[in-house]
């Protein structure tokens, strides 16, 4: 399995974002074709420290060229483009393989 993670530092308004996301973004994330799992969290806390992040998002494929193509699909240009509606802090794209 393969797994994009996506970490966004806090916005200017959190409303927004976590109104924005769930209604107009992760739908779209949804759509990601070859998609196996979705997660996604607001809020996020560190332990010992304030969390450099506000929220993260998680995209299972089953390789990563399944991922690969999801993102290079209509649907993936459709949800990196909508990612400057509502991150206004920004966002950091990592990805990885990992077991079950």
């Amino acid at each position: 399995m393969h797994k994009l993670v996506v970490l966004y530092p806090k916005p200017t308004d959190a409303d927004h974002f976590r109104s924005y996301y769930e209604s107009t973004h992760a739908p779209l994330a949804l759509k990601f074709p070859g998609l196996r799992g979705f997660r996604w969290a607001a809020d996020v806390q560190s332990i010992g420290s304030e969390s450099p992040y506000f929220a993260i998002a998680e995209c299972d494929f089953d390789d990563e060229r399944a991922m690969m193509d999801a993102l290079r699909s209509p649907e993936g240009k459709a949800a990196a483009a909508d990612v400057q509606n509502y991150a206004t802090g920004g966002a950091t794209f990592l990805h990885y393989d990992f077991d079950r």
